[in-house]
């Protein structure tokens, strides 16, 4: 038995922090000139009060406007911005969802590689004849990591969360896999203080780079430099790994979804890979990059602006935090 993904959703929050309040709120950037880097022009922010179990929820609930959650028999749930440190949130979200209490349910904590692991993982249940029917759910809220004057991470990452269903079915849906992990880069992008290594410091002191992006070890931490080194090294590497593994050319791929972390990356990557433009997707100028949910906002989104179609060969490919990365090759 092969699986496939049946529908697809997404939720993001309310408020919007747009390019124009931050080039007010620091006057050395302009708005224009954010979006032509990271080819933002606005992210939507969770309020105080709202979590990543929230946005979960809201995504799953647009998805079964349209699917019956009675054939829910599995719940995966990808966050790196719990609710609790236990109970896990999958738990929770079958709670409020009102799954039935047969419906297995975890969370695992990946970053922007998470959407392809948790295929990964959705496929494997399917084809080992444990589930029919996986929610699939990556939702993050990276605002609550970032210090309120780290202007560097306040113009790329928005919150968001993406509800998919994972559905058994006789037609072929998903090739092979490749994954890759290198932690000897997980200091590059972490949060060094909240958990079990390193409490949270309430008089952690300030700390300033050269561009004057100001953080503490309680707030998210990302070296753009080794970030992008790591990714124009590795992703066209998974790239043709993927593409061998299931004895494919790039001509035979109708469509590529890369993690949508900013429009430089990408589009870098794109033009080192060869990828045609008309074949590529880019789709972060009103999101921002969400971290595990950009690609099957832009896969959405791209279905509806009918740029994927039912038959399609789509290649995705998600890298990052970790490091972590992973590509698949599926049929829509």
């Amino acid at each position: 038995m092969s699986a496939q993904i049946k529908a697809i959703e997404y939720y993001v929050p309310e408020q919007v922090l747009t390019n124009a309040f931050l080039s007010e709120k620091f006057k050395r950037w302009d708005a224009q000139e954010i979006e032509k880097k990271v080819g933002i022009r606005e992210r939507h922010i969770a309020q105080e009060y709202e979590t990543a179990l929230d946005l979960a929820y809201h995504a799953s609930l647009k998805l079964f406007r349209s699917y019956d959650k009675r054939n829910i028999d599995f719940l995966l749930l990808c966050t790196q911005s719990p609710d609790y440190r236990l109970p896990t949130s999958a738990c929770l979200l079958q709670d409020k969802l009102g799954l039935h209490t047969t419906v297995g349910a975890f969370d695992y904590n990946l970053g922007c590689s998470g959407y392809v692991y948790g295929l990964a993982v959705a496929h494997g249940l399917i084809s080992g004849k444990m589930a029919k029917s996986v929610l699939l759910v990556t939702s993050e809220t990276y605002s609550k990591h970032i210090h309120p004057h780290d202007l560097a991470n306040l113009t790329i990452f928005g919150d968001g969360a993406a509800a998919t269903i994972v559905e058994a079915s006789p037609e072929p849906g998903f090739g092979s896999f490749v994954f890759g992990t290198d932690g000897k880069g997980g200091p590059h992008l972490m949060v060094k203080n909240g958990a079990m290594r390193n409490k949270y410091d309430l008089n952690a002191p300030e700390l300033s780079d050269r561009s004057g992006n100001i953080r503490t070890d309680n707030h998210l931490y990302m070296d753009g430099p080794e970030i992008f080194n790591f990714t124009i090294d590795m992703v066209p590497k998974a790239i043709e790994q993927v593409l061998t593994k299931n004895k494919l050319a790039l001509s035979d791929i109708d469509y590529v979804i890369f993690h949508q972390a900013n429009k430089f990356i990408i589009e870098y990557l794109r033009k080192k890979i060869g990828i045609p433009e008309e074949k590529f997707c880019t789709d972060m100028l009103v999101t921002g990059n969400t971290v595990s949910a950009t690609i099957p906002i832009a896969l959405k989104n791209a279905i509806h602006r009918n740029k994927v179609k039912t038959g399609h060969k789509v290649l995705l490919c998600g890298f990052g935090v970790g490091y972590s990365w992973g590509a698949c090759v599926m049929t829509i």
